[in-house]
């Protein structure tokens, strides 16, 4: 079976939900509400690509996902359903501005016009800035060729559009998913 244009796969560890953590080796489960965003799996499984593609992700990768891909929902009546991606069983359909990343032999891969960033600690200020993280500043963690060809490298730091964080937990570690018309400057 091969879709024309969208990837077939299936989440990651078979769960529509990432919902459980290890603390001191017993499992618990971090949210009990299938509207939670933070709470959906984001990984998927490659089982076949599409008709005519030839790019580098082959069946078997992992792709890094938008959170609504599996998620449940419910209708006007109450009823759970699954999203638009779901094709059967624990197979769905991934169009291509639906992953970010893609992984092969151990090492993560930018999709298209996105990059990740990992934001920069703060750092004492005359100016009270609230929370752990400088605002609007980061690391490239994960670049794409746009990037590179404006001379940007990953471990560059970079300041960014507010507003343009769409944070993931990349194995791991803290990651604000961007475009690339996102990052601002080089620092």
């Amino acid at each position: 079976m091969k879709s024309p244009f969208n990837f077939i796969v299936r989440p990651y560890n078979g769960r529509r939900y990432d919902n459980l953590k290890e603390v001191g080796g017993i499992e618990l489960i971090t949210s009990v509400s299938q509207e939670d965003h933070t709470a959906s799996n984001r990984y998927a499984e490659v089982i076949q690509t599409p008709v005519r593609y030839s790019g580098p992700v082959e069946i078997g990768d992992t792709l890094l996902v938008h959170h609504n891909v599996f998620k449940y929902y419910y209708d006007m009546k109450g009823r759970q359903k699954s999203g638009r991606s779901h094709l059967m069983d624990d197979l769905f359909l991934i169009e291509p501005d639906q992953y970010y990343m893609y992984k092969k032999q151990g090492r993560w891969h930018t999709h298209d016009r996105y990059c990740f960033v990992k934001p920069a600690e703060r750092v004492e200020h005359y100016l009270q800035a609230q929370g752990r993280e400088q605002p609007l500043v980061g690391y490239i963690r994960y670049i794409n060729e746009q990037l590179k060809g404006f001379g940007l490298s990953e471990g560059d730091k970079v300041s960014y559009l507010p507003d343009s964080e769409y944070e993931f937990e990349v194995e791991g570690e803290k990651l604000y998913r961007m475009f690339t018309s996102q990052i601002a400057l080089k620092l």
